[in-house]
C-alpha cells in the first residue's frame, strides 16, 4: 500500500486499532513467555542442585 502520511500508516484506513492493538498482545505474549520459560528455567536449576547437594 501507498500512505501518504504517518498519520495515515498509524490508522491504516480504519483498522490502526485492531492492528497496532493487535501487534501490541502479541508482544505481550511472547515476553510473557519468555519471562515463564527463564523462571522455570531457573527453579529447574535450584531443583538440580538441592538434589545434588543431597546426594541424591
Amino acid at each position: 500500500m501507498n500512505w501518504t502520511s504517518f498519520d495515515a500508516f498509524w490508522h491504516m484506513g480504519g483498522y490502526g486499532l485492531y492492528v497496532w492493538g493487535s501487534y501490541g498482545v502479541a508482544l505481550v505474549v511472547m515476553a510473557g513467555e519468555a519471562w515463564l520459560a527463564r523462571q522455570r528455567l531457573r527453579a529447574a536449576r535450584h531443583a538440580l542442585g538441592d538434589e545434588q547437594e543431597t546426594g541424591q
